[in-house]
């Protein structure tokens, strides 16, 4: 019982597996192999910092690209609009052709009563439309009833059946009237 050793020792690091038929590599590998410091998992994760490195310099370069881009734009739209016409001219070939023109004349055409005609129009909208109805003062009446039984036994809620029947009820009654003025 207490002949062997109960950890391995140290120098039993390697590990040795007969194949049931026999594998060849050649001398070269086998020493490369064997010479190499580096395990599977270093030599994994120097291939993972490599592909890391790599994708971060594309994104940089794809990133200062991109800025190069951008402001290229701004500067031409910068340019275009400090030598665009006034509105008080007519709109160019080039306008008229893109269809920009239209798109000049409507934005001329927000002045102020033309916004203060629209939130009229949409406020009369707005009116037209139904608002909510009060509720039923006996809906008000059991419903206030069902929330302090309820506040009173709040270790007991099953207590409040007779009230939540109440509230049920006229809850059921006001959804009756409700669809029979709707049918009708």
């Amino acid at each position: 019982m207490g002949a062997g050793n109960s950890k391995p020792s140290p120098e039993l690091s390697q590990h040795v597996f007969s194949a049931n038929t026999p594998t060849r590599f050649s001398g070269e590998i086998t020493t490369s192999l064997q010479d190499s410091p580096q395990s599977d998992s270093t030599r994994s994760a120097d291939l993972e910092l490599k592909i890391q490195s790599r994708v971060t310099s594309e994104l940089e370069r794809l990133a200062a690209e991109e800025a190069d881009k951008l402001k290229e734009i701004s500067d031409k739209v910068s340019q275009d609009s400090e030598s665009s016409p006034s509105s008080e001219e007519s709109p160019t070939l080039l306008d008229r052709v893109t269809g920009e023109a239209a798109e000049k004349q409507r934005k001329a055409d927000l002045s102020h009563t033309s916004v203060s005609k629209e939130i009229a129009e949409l406020k009369a909208k707005l009116e037209k439309r139904k608002k909510l109805e009060s509720l039923d003062p006996a809906v008000e009446k059991v419903k206030a009833e069902l929330v302090q039984c309820l506040r009173e036994n709040d270790r007991r809620p099953l207590d409040c059946w007779q009230a939540r029947e109440a509230f049920k009820r006229e809850v059921g009654r006001l959804e009756r009237e409700f669809v029979e003025r709707t049918v009708r």
